[in-house]
């Protein structure tokens, strides 16, 4: 049980900046554009960089124009969306 609530550690600005000068991830704007671009209307509640289980994932949490939170996971390397639901 410990080992599956310490699986997503964030990471901080500097780690994410250092990362995207790497080439080791892609801009956070791109996927900000991405999930914005899945619900018109939405307004961005929060974007942070995780590292689970050894993949770089960006959380974009959207408040959609008809009020519901939404969560969307990204792969930060390739853009590929993991994960779109509602947030509880």
């Amino acid at each position: 049980m410990f080992s599956m609530m310490c699986a997503a550690r964030d990471l901080d600005q500097d780690e994410a900046l250092q990362l995207r000068r790497q080439g080791v991830i892609l801009p956070l704007e791109q996927f900000i554009e991405q999930a914005l671009g899945r619900y018109p209307g939405s307004k961005l509640l929060e974007a942070e960089l995780e590292e689970k289980h050894d993949v770089l994932v960006y959380e974009i949490e959207l408040l959609t124009s008809d009020h519901v939170v939404r969560e969307l996971k990204f792969d930060a390397s390739d853009c590929r969306l993991l994960e779109d639901k509602e947030d509880d």
